[in-house]
């Protein structure tokens, strides 16, 4: 099933999927929407899985407000969907973007998860690829893979929506602040961090991550950012790695 909610100012879209006690909700990366980022690993989950996918402001068919984005607000944005459904506790399964906002959701709202998947994500401004920000600084909406314009277009046909996403996508990386190692350390969820050995987030980042938040588990897949679930920027297709990523993370939640 699919609807939508009215959550701190936004008409936020989500869809359904699945069966099972726990739900295991999805949060797809910056300029991005569900089925981009998930749409090859999402039919792999749910046959284990209750799942609830979201789409976070601005993005896809969630509508904007009159703020900027920022992860800490997508945090409170989600749990605010989750209690809309009335669902008091979920594991969390978040990429790119939607692994930082996973993150929040773990430090300010820590009552409602149970297990949390962050996937390809930074904490820091030093964990993105050198060059990173002079290049976002530097970029247009030209810049923005023509996979993610064709996708939100698909599903938001409004060509000034789509500039004003990636305005703000831009902006809050422009601007990310660093979250503090205390606030990672303070996360008492399970913990499962993927990255992969070729991605925008270098390895050593997650490495360190993962040292942060106690008891985490970690993996590094080879590829590059999104080739482990197969989303559609990542230029990859037919790979069996979504299928090993969804072996791996069902282990990490049946544990």
């Amino acid at each position: 099933m699919s609807g939508y909610a009215p959550v701190n100012g936004l008409n936020m879209y989500y869809e359904i999927y699945g069966e099972g006690a726990m739900p295991l909700v999805l949060i797809h990366g910056g300029g991005s929407t569900i089925e981009t980022s998930f749409g090859t690993l999402l039919p792999l989950l749910s046959e284990y899985n209750k799942i609830i996918a979201v789409e976070l402001q601005a993005h896809g068919r969630t509508s904007d407000r009159n703020t900027p984005e920022s992860f800490e607000q997508d945090a409170d944005d989600v749990t605010g969907l989750l209690k809309h459904l009335e669902i008091d506790k979920a594991n969390f399964f978040g990429f790119s973007n939607g692994g930082t906002t996973t993150l929040q959701i773990a430090i300010r709202h820590p009552g409602m998860v149970n297990k949390i998947v962050v996937a390809s994500a930074n904490y820091q401004r030093e964990g993105l690829i050198p060059g990173f920000f002079d290049g976002m600084k530097n970029a247009t909406l030209a810049d923005m893979p023509t996979t993610l314009q064709t996708a939100f277009l698909k599903v938001t046909p409004d060509k000034k929506r789509l500039q004003e996403m990636f305005n703000k996508d831009q902006e809050r990386m422009l601007n990310f602040k660093d979250i503090a190692d205390d606030a990672l350390g303070s996360i008492k969820a399970p913990s499962l961090l993927i990255g992969s050995d070729q991605d925008v987030i270098v390895p050593e980042h997650v490495v360190k991550m993962s040292r942060l938040i106690p008891g985490a588990r970690l993996i590094i897949l080879p590829g590059v950012h999104g080739a482990f679930i197969e989303s559609a920027e990542s230029g990859v297709a037919g790979s069996k790695l979504p299928g090993i990523t969804a072996v791996l993370v069902q282990h990490f939640l049946n544990e």
